[in-house]
């Protein structure tokens, strides 16, 4: 009969999926607690993981022969039966541990618990429960489901929710206080009646001071502790990582994440404040990652998670964003381990064409020869271009996705020169585990978010192209920061780089450490432009801020030896390699680079054939005079052979006078045929003089127009007013433009071909 009765009533067991989940920092405090389908939230605990104190409570207040008696105590159901004969009311519960279990898991709404029905059923399903669980069990489901006031079940889920703290370090008072929450959990609240929990707290000591369960001084100094209760709320940090965990590890109760609580709730706050003052709509994300495990310390998703303003749902650590310039340090990574430069390589920032594709500097400025390290810091868009149309866009995505930065293109677009501006997609997750890469040997990897995650890594560069990048990026100072006026000593040093899409929809800035890289996203969720925030001004602040704020490790100041195949060695411009003490005449410029492997690769040849190709150029002059000679000259000559080292023609305007002289071939001997070496084009301004003062007519309000032109070349010309771009003409067509501001001013046009004509002016008031 009693087993047909279990059959057709079985246990009312919760199951895993309806007990809702928490997730967890990494020292087991609570992030976020997901309620279950009714509401109630729970943080899963065993019985061994709980304070002895609360269970030697527990026990000894509520069911004393737990471990004995098979779910029901007749000596106690009749003597609670006989008080109530003799006083006509309820003295003392005869309900065991295991009837309250049974209550909890088989209530109803609406249903009176104290009826002798109930009671009956309650003795039934305790029973039952000792027939299906162990003792263990049992209380495991009491710690787990008991009720404790609002939607809070568990001893866990209590005690971090009024006490601010795991149940395994509950003093005596607050053992006691969450031992006799559940008999009246909305009557005693702690929150909002703290008086009563008082006075039913110290029932309970007295109880286990009787029982000298505990002694007399631990009770009397646990009765002078107050009551003192936090406002009942579920825990909230982090809430967008939670979230994520939660849905990956959709069958977990607890799931163990590896964030730092206390550096996430500075941060939380931080980002909070930093950013309230930004416009409408403006969201940031912020990660911070221990390069030694590639475990996550820090996640902020969102500004303010729910606010609908500035659509706090949407996580942007995980989005897809235009990078802008953060793929820059990578590329020149890669050409280090190609051999194709070295640190202090000569690039060209100016105008240029790269079949059709005709990028831009971000502040429209451009600054002639330049080296591939001040390239890198400056964030120049040219150079990068140029390197990367050497390199292949399609392999530097290739290789870009092999180390874990998979790159999302618009439908139908495959890798091409816009990818290194920004013209492609990344996740800030993913740009945070390749700057590791810097302070790990080139190695990038996988952000992990559990300890179990595994460890995904792969080479990203070698060690010394690593090396090299990171020297170069830590080398960039701090903005606003004179290091013979602030004591930057102790400071530990950042390999760092921002970076700001089109526009102004994106601002980054990403730093690495010996220890930590952190990464900083800014704007706007929808994609809408944030115009005047970019990276530097936006995004970087916050990022020192945050490293500074992060434990220090030894040596994070400390300038680290480079690997044994970096070398810092003298080299050249024009040519761009090793000085050669037997023509010093070719060196023209010398700079300290650093090498990879022994390579010292020669500056890029132009493209343009029609442009004077840098390197080296042979010729024969004459050994008196040093005029130079053709192949056909009618006087004979004492022939010397000779070298010039000739710099980029684009490279022309930014030179000093001397230096182009130096590299510009010497005067044809007049008997000599034309050798077809001195036919290069020479630019002329047309509609505004060198030297001219140039001002507003009289009661005039209007701005300065001019209309001038380039004469001289039929090829496209770009218009730099004082080193920027303000537009360009074709051959000998007409250029318009507002020359209203106050001062005097370089003007210069220069050709696809390397020709060039600079004027300078002064404007009037």
């Amino acid at each position: 009969m009693a087993m047909l009765l279990d059959l057709a009533f079985p246990l009312p067991l919760p199951k895993p999926r309806d007990a809702g989940a928490v997730v967890t920092a990494s020292d087991g405090t609570p992030l976020r607690a997901f309620a279950d389908r009714d509401g109630v939230w729970r943080y899963p605990v065993r019985d061994s993981e709980v304070s002895p104190l609360y269970l030697q409570a527990l026990l000894n207040y509520e069911d004393r022969w737990f471990w004995k008696h098979p779910g029901i105590n007749p000596v106690a159901m009749l003597r609670a039966a006989g008080q109530w004969l003799r006083s006509g009311r309820v003295v003392s519960g005869g309900s065991t541990l295991t009837m309250q279990v049974a209550r909890i898991l088989d209530a109803a709404p609406g249903q009176n618990r104290r009826s002798l029905w109930s009671k009956s059923r309650q003795m039934l399903r305790a029973v039952q429960l000792e027939v299906h669980l162990s003792k263990r069990e049992i209380l495991g489901l009491y710690l787990n489901r008991a009720p404790f006031g609002g939607t809070v079940e568990g001893v866990e889920a209590a005690s971090w929710a009024y006490l601010g703290k795991p149940s395994s370090r509950l003093s005596h008072a607050e053992a006691a206080l969450l031992t006799v929450l559940p008999q009246s959990p909305s009557r005693l609240r702690p929150d909002r009646e703290p008086e009563r929990a008082r006075k039913a707290r110290d029932k309970v000591l007295q109880r286990m001071a009787a029982l000298e369960v505990w002694s007399q001084d631990e009770v009397a100094d646990a009765r002078v502790e107050p009551v003192v209760a936090r406002s009942l709320q579920p825990p909230r940090f982090a809430p967008l990582l939670a979230q994520r965990l939660r849905v990956e590890n959709p069958k977990a109760l607890r799931v163990a994440s590896t964030i730092d609580l206390e550096l996430q709730r500075t941060l939380e706050d931080r980002v909070s404040a930093y950013f309230s003052s930004l416009p409408e709509r403006t969201s940031a994300a912020l990660l911070v990652v221990d390069n030694a495990s590639l475990e996550a310390r820090a996640y902020v998703g969102s500004v303010t998670f729910g606010d609908a303003a500035r659509l706090g749902h949407v996580d942007m650590v995980k989005a897809w964003r235009s990078p802008g310039s953060t793929l820059k340090p990578f590329l020149y990574g890669l050409a280090l381990d190609d051999g194709l430069i070295h640190s202090e390589s000569l690039f060209v920032d100016a105008p240029q064409s790269f079949g059709g594709y005709r990028p831009g500097n971000f502040d429209t400025a451009f600054n002639g020869p330049v080296s591939a390290a001040t390239a890198l810091r400056l964030s120049l868009n040219i150079p990068a271009v140029d390197l990367l149309d050497r390199v292949g866009p399609s392999r530097f995505s290739a290789r870009l996705a092999h180390a874990g930065i998979d790159l999302q293109w618009p439908r139908g677009a495959s890798p091409n020169l816009a990818m290194i501006l920004g013209g492609t997609g990344a996740r800030l997750e993913d740009l945070v585990g390749a700057y590791s890469a810097f302070n790990r040997d080139g190695i990038a990897g996988r952000v992990r978010y559990q300890r179990d995650a595994p460890r995904l890594e792969r080479r990203l560069l070698s060690p010394g192209a690593a090396w090299i990048v990171r020297e170069i990026l830590e080398a960039n100072p701090r903005p606003g920061s004179v290091e013979e006026t602030f004591d930057t000593r102790g400071r530990p040093r950042v390999a760092w780089k921002t970076g700001t899409s089109y526009g102004f929809r994106d601002a980054w800035a990403l730093g690495s450490t010996r220890g930590y890289t952190v990464g900083v996203w800014v704007g706007r969720p929808d994609g809408t432009p944030l115009p005047g925030q970019y990276g530097a001004v936006t995004a970087l602040p916050l990022l020192f801020e945050v490293i500074d704020s992060l434990p220090r490790q030894n040596g994070d100041a400390a300038l680290r030896p480079p690997p044994k195949n970096v070398e810092q060695i003298e080299i050249c411009w024009p040519l761009g390699i090793a000085p050669d003490p037997q023509a010093p005449e070719l060196c023209h410029r010398r700079l300290q680079a650093w090498t990879l492997d022994g390579s010292v690769p020669p500056t890029f040849a132009e493209r343009d054939a029609r442009l004077w190709n840098a390197g080296l150029e042979r010729y024969e002059a004459d050994a008196r005079s040093g005029l130079r000679l053709s192949g056909e000259c009618s006087q004979p000559h004492e022939r010397r052979s000779r070298e010039l080292a000739r710099w980029p023609a684009l490279a022309s305007p930014w030179l000093a006078a001397d230096t182009r002289k130096a590299a510009r071939l010497p005067p044809l001997a007049p008997d000599c045929s034309d050798d077809g070496r001195d036919a290069v084009e020479e630019l002329r301004i047309e509609g505004i003089d060198d030297q001219a003062t140039l001002a507003r007519a009289p009661g005039n309000a209007t701005p300065l127009r001019l209309s001038i032109r380039a004469l001289g070349s039929d090829a496209r010309v770009r218009w730099l007013l004082d080193g920027r771009l303000i537009g360009e003409s074709q051959g000998r067509a007409r250029f318009d433009h507002d020359f209203g501001e106050v001062g005097e001013h370089t003007l210069t046009a220069l050709a696809d071909t390397g020709a060039w004509s600079r004027v300078r002016f002064r404007v009037l008031r």
